[in-house]
């Protein structure tokens, strides 16, 4: 659960990271208050959240079992566990 918590908080974070990089290679202040106005800092926020909406919409669709599969459940055989799986 935990990675793919970081996975999609990376996938935020992605945009912030290009334009923080935009600013080193064009030698601007990267912490200073006027490289980061509200404006651009909204659009980021913006380009944040469409690209977490369509890495989740992304791993709904391709991921899991294909339509119709059967789960069976994990049990026990000859006292060793079987892990469950898609039939």
């Amino acid at each position: 659960m935990i990675r793919a918590i970081l996975t999609e908080v990376g996938i935020f974070l992605i945009p912030f990271i290009l334009y923080a990089g935009y600013l080193l290679i064009t030698r601007a202040a990267l912490t200073h208050r006027s490289s980061w106005p509200l404006r651009t800092v909204a659009w980021l926020l913006i380009a944040a959240l469409a690209l977490v909406i369509i890495s989740l919409l992304l791993l709904v669709h391709y991921s899991g079992a294909p339509p119709g599969a059967t789960y069976v459940p994990a049990h026990i055989e000859d006292g060793r566990l079987v892990p469950g799986a898609e039939k």
